[in-house]
């Protein structure tokens, strides 16, 4: 079939008429979300209350940590390990049983954590990161077990070797007095250092306005 210029001209002011309908009728593309909802971890302490963010770029031990606190894993566990200028470490459900020998041991067959060191977050004050058993780097992180930097200059040292999985914004002053509290010759407080754990999801703008927090 063959078609004439005058025929070929009205198909092409046709198109031309068409052409834009079809392109305002088109749903313009979406851009990234601004703002948006967080998860913010409080741990309440006879010596006070500490508030942490979780890492969106270490998912694993995000979830794995969120799920326990959630669940209440987490409550009547203690701070068992103590260390001032360096750290204070909990989360053993050994350390809710009246043998305070068996807190830090954890329970043999629980599942380990994949380490996530690639965001390489550094072990700065207030530091939320995974324990493990010893090892090179890589080693799984514990399933439970997580420690707070307590030194004000970081811990650099393990730096690549521990997953960093969050940060305190929240009550760093009582990571310090936790970490200040009398012990024994196993860096084990006398006094037990009890915890529970909550989760609120809040919004973005509301963690910032309560805590201060920028998000980057």
């Amino acid at each position: 079939m063959t078609f004439s210029f005058s025929q070929a001209g009205r198909w092409l002011v046709a198109l031309l008429l068409l052409a834009p309908a079809a392109q305002a009728a088109a749903p313009l593309a979406k851009g990234p979300r601004k703002g948006g909802k967080d998860d913010v971890v409080t741990i309440t302490t006879p010596e006070g209350t500490i508030r942490l963010l979780l890492f969106k770029d270490t998912p694993l031990h995000r979830a794995n940590f969120l799920q326990k606190a959630r669940k209440g894993l987490y409550n009547g566990t203690t701070f068992h390990r103590v260390i001032d200028g360096f750290m204070i470490q909990g989360g053993d459900v050994n350390s809710k049983d009246a043998d305070p020998t068996n807190d830090g041991q954890g329970i043999p067959g629980t599942p380990t954590v994949p380490a996530e060191l690639g965001p390489g977050h550094p072990h700065v004050y207030g530091a939320l990161a995974a324990a493990r058993t010893g090892g090179p780097a890589g080693t799984p992180s514990s399933n439970s077990q997580f420690y707070l930097v307590e030194n004000h200059a970081g811990t650099h040292r393990l730096d690549g070797q521990y997953t960093v999985f969050g940060q305190v914004i929240e009550g760093l002053d009582v990571v310090d007095n936790i970490a200040k509290v009398p012990k024994d010759n196993r860096d084990r407080p006398l006094a037990n250092v009890t915890m529970t754990m909550k989760v609120a999801h809040l919004r973005k703008k509301k963690i910032t306005k309560l805590y201060g927090y920028t998000y980057p």
